[in-house]
């Protein structure tokens, strides 16, 4: 058996002093694709926030990608960015530089230095989004489909083990969500891991994976009838 990329036992998720979920055991492998839904308020984005060690975990045992969630020191919170890389539902591109600028500005803020090696993983994770051509565009040149497109190649650009979407397509039209969650689909056929929240059920139905949602500060696995 391989080991989770990411569980949490018996865990309690807090938004400030509010309990937001209660008795939450979840497991994600190594490969999976599974969404998160639930109405806005629900303890999704909590939720997301303690896995990339935005809140702490206060009550419960967790570990995602090889850090234990219970002991997350702040020195050690970037270093777990490292192996996550998370896509948010409005892009949080910087507008003052030009797309290569916005990745080179992660490689550098994680240790990259060498630039050659930096210009050829901007190349690269712009290829698999399909935006190797806008490199030089500042991001209000693009539309939003290619703003979340260019989010998503950001968070590969450390080869993450895990990718967390918080609402990726909550922004965008239903065509360019279809083109967005399709770069997605993509990335998960390479062997990566995703989780997805969403309120978009139209996707979940055409893209069906595990699904499990936050519901009257509960999670649970929803069984889909269509799967």
């Amino acid at each position: 058996m391989s080991n989770p990329i990411l569980y949490l036992s018996e865990a309690s998720i807090f938004q400030r002093d509010n309990l937001v979920l209660k008795n939450v055991n979840i497991s994600i492998d190594e490969g999976e694709f599974v969404y998160l839904i639930g109405k806005t308020g629900s303890g999704k984005s909590s939720l997301m926030k303690t896995l990339y060690g935005d809140l702490e975990l206060q009550q419960g045992t967790g570990a995602i990608v090889g850090f234990d969630l219970g002991k997350l020191k702040e020195k050690q919170i970037p270093f777990l960015r490292r192996k996550i890389g998370v896509v948010f539902q409005d892009f949080k591109l910087l507008n003052d530089r030009n797309v290569e600028g916005n990745l080179q500005f992660v490689l550098k803020a994680t240790g990259w230095k060498d630039t050659s090696q930096m210009n050829a993983k901007i190349s690269e994770v712009l290829e698999k989004v399909g935006m190797q051509t806008k490199g030089f565009k500042m991001p209000f040149e693009l539309s939003g489909g290619e703003q979340q497109r260019i989010a998503i190649a950001r968070a590969l650009l450390n080869d993450p083990e895990l990718i967390i979407a918080d609402e990726p397509t909550g922004n965008l039209d239903p065509r360019t969500s279809i083109e967005v969650m399709e770069v997605l689909e993509e990335i998960h056929k390479t062997g990566k891991t995703i989780l997805m929240a969403t309120h978009d059920y139209a996707l979940i139905m055409k893209y069906p994976h595990k699904t499990l949602k936050c519901e009257g500060d509960e999670l649970f696995e929803v069984v889909q009838q269509n799967a």
